[in-house]
């Protein structure tokens, strides 16, 4: 029995390694390629500041203090207990503030809040590959002019590739961020041996030194600091994909200490070398190391952008079945793995944003300043909508909730305003986009309620329909007619169309109902209920989960003979199209919601239905 306990315990031990491997490639991408360009911007940036040994030692104890209370403390310890039934990330931690207290405001900060992330997945990408392919003009200045094209063809490769989804090339990720991780330890490790007192700047003292003596300069260097954090909103959107425990170890036994000792080793060459500010990650370099290093660089770039962009898939994902997103085509690309999708029409616009922006800002420099106004703004509502979680769901102590809740909001305040002096050096970017896909979103979501009141407006209730039936009833035709319906009080458009010109009713009729739920998954044996109904009637209700696939033939096969005779070639599905008319005077409802309703995908795709057993019966909504 011991024997055989100890034999889990040791597979338990395996997959919670390679579980933490292929975290690390897909969590650590973001956040372990920020010493290609934090330390930089400290001290060379638009906003940068001497290299004095005062201000290195201060930026250094801001960037590790940042590292532990931001990250270690605020995400690792309290905001990953905040998973909606598994799945993380701000769209499921609204759903779940929703659960305890609904309300407007509250929704309309967690949606903002999510819309900024894919502003952020614009400029990651951009970002990163720049700042690793800069490298090339530490290796050789004249290479300067190569740095825009060559990261241009990187982030196309980047986005082509997604097709044909990530599981094969994830299986590299872990192993080869280990490696950056590691190298970017020794590199650091090299240049501390040298500078031994540099470890003097892991007390806080210099820190708030740094702040006194420095003033306004020193606040608005806070926001180049900051850039050591990105990639902590990431990390919590993908608990689903890994779960809590690999996050934390891959963490605390590989990445923090990682970041720690490059950025130590960056603050230890400008102490004995202050021009080094130019690039101090490449100078920390070796002449014959450099050109490894920009592979090595190139690809956890790569790798960084990766998760991003699997971050603004999945977080598309979670919208088209919270309401918040017309149907998109989403094409699962993993028969095992369900996280994998892909989504063409967020991909493209991805790419052709990156490229914009490598484009349009040229260098990491000139993006770091856009980059950081939409996470440090995500953070802050992130801790905004825990505290409401951590007081009304968990109802912790309300003093202890408070006293954390302070202190990480004035972090993530001081944070904010700092990054707010970003805004006219190309800050308003990110903040525009995400302006403009909230409008979309929620136009989307007010749309689909008006509509959905129109339609109910103009049903006839059921029972009416079965009584009127009863007294006059029409020739039934044999098979059975599924009529899918958003209520399943009232009788569906399609069913009386149906009646009307074709003057004939199946012998079984199903009134069916597909629901998206506020949870993430729904086991099978839930989804399904049924009730028989008179005259050859019958109503089911089908539950999906916000990140399930749904899928209503495979759901129907699974009951077919226990109570319900479901034959797939005996059946037909009739869907009511409806196409939108748009009323005087409904405002921005009038242009953008019949043309978001037309890239809507069909219900037929959308919900796996056999497309030759469709018939679809249009029908004019006004609203």
């Amino acid at each position: 029995m011991s024997h055989h306990h100890t034999g889990d315990g040791r597979t338990d031990v395996r997959r919670l390694i390679a579980l933490s491997l292929a975290a690390l490639g897909i969590v650590y991408g973001d956040i372990g390629t920020s010493p290609l360009y934090a330390m930089r911007e400290c001290f060379h940036g638009p906003h940068g500041i001497a290299a004095t040994p005062a201000n290195v030692l201060g930026v250094l104890s801001l960037i590790f203090w940042a590292l532990i209370i931001v990250i270690s403390l605020k995400y690792l310890v309290f905001i990953l207990r905040a998973d909606n039934r598994g799945e993380g990330g701000i769209l499921a931690l609204s759903s779940l503030v929703q659960q305890v207290k609904p309300g407007m405001a509250l929704t309309v900060m967690g949606l903002f809040g999510a819309t900024l992330l894919y502003s952020d997945g614009m400029i990651t990408p951009a970002i990163t590959v720049l700042g690793a392919v800069e490298g090339l003009e530490v290796a050789m200045p004249s290479l300067h002019r190569f740095v825009e094209p060559i990261a241009v063809i990187i982030l196309i490769g980047v986005f082509v590739v997604q097709s044909r989804g990530t599981a094969r090339i994830g299986a590299l990720f872990g192993p080869v961020m280990l490696v950056w991780f590691i190298v970017i330890s020794a590199m650091g490790v090299a240049q501390i041996v040298h500078v031994p007192s540099v470890v003097a700047a892991l007390s806080p003292t210099y820190a708030f030194h740094f702040i006194a003596d420095n003033g306004w300069h020193g606040f608005i260097i806070l926001g180049a600091v900051f850039l050591v954090v990105t990639g902590g909103e990431a990390l919590y959107a993908d608990i689903g994909h890994f779960g809590v425990k690999p996050i934390r170890l891959g963490w605390f036994a590989v990445a923090l200490p990682g970041l720690l000792l490059n950025y130590l080793g960056q603050g230890a060459l400008l102490l004995r070398d202050p021009s080094a500010a130019a690039n101090p990650f490449y100078e920390m370099a070796p002449q014959w190391a450099l050109y490894p290093l920009i592979v090595l660089s190139t690809a956890a770039a790569v790798i960084a952008s990766q998760a991003l962009i699997t971050g603004a898939f999945s977080l598309t994902m979670q919208a088209v079945q919270l309401g918040f997103c017309p149907r998109l085509t989403i094409r699962h690309t993993s028969a095992d793995a369900r996280g994998q999708v892909y989504l063409p029409f967020v991909n493209w616009a991805l790419m052709v944003s990156c490229i914009a922006l490598v484009l349009g800002f040229s260098s990491s420099s000139n993006l770091a300043a856009a980059y950081g106004v939409s996470i440090t703004s995500t953070m802050l509502i992130t801790t905004i909508l825990f505290y409401v979680i951590a007081r009304w769901r968990w109802k912790w102590n309300p003093s202890a909730v408070m006293a954390f809740t302070v202190v990480f909001l004035a972090i993530d305040l001081a944070f904010l305003v700092s990054n707010f002096t970003k805004i006219l050096h190309g800050g308003w970017f990110p903040l525009l986009v995400a302006a403009g896909i909230f409008l979309l979103m929620w136009t989307w979501h007010k749309g689909r309620i008006a509509l959905g009141k129109r339609i109910t407006e103009r049903a006839l209730p059921l029972g009416l329909f079965l009584h009127n039936i009863q007294e006059q009833p029409p020739i039934r035709v044999p098979g059975t007619a599924f009529f899918l319906s958003g209520n399943p009080g009232t009788t569906p458009h399609a069913l009386l169309h149906n009646m009307r010109h074709n003057k004939v009713l199946h012998d079984r009729i199903v009134i069916l109902n597909v629901r998206i739920d506020e949870a993430p998954h729904i086991p099978v044996g839930d989804r399904l209920s049924i009730d028989c109904l008179s005259l050859g009637f019958w109503r089911i209700s089908l539950r999906f989960g916000f990140m399930d696939d749904p899928d209503v033939p495979a759901e129907l096969a699974r009951i077919a003979g226990e109570d319900f005779p479901y034959e797939p070639l005996r059946s037909t599905f009739f869907l009511g199209r409806e196409s939108i008319i748009a009323r005087r005077g409904s405002g921005l409802m009038r242009g953008i919601f019949p043309w978001m309703s037309r890239l809507s995908r069909d219900a037929t795709s959308f919900f796996h239905l056999p497309p030759g057993s469709v018939v679809e019966l249009g029908v004019q909504v006004e609203i």
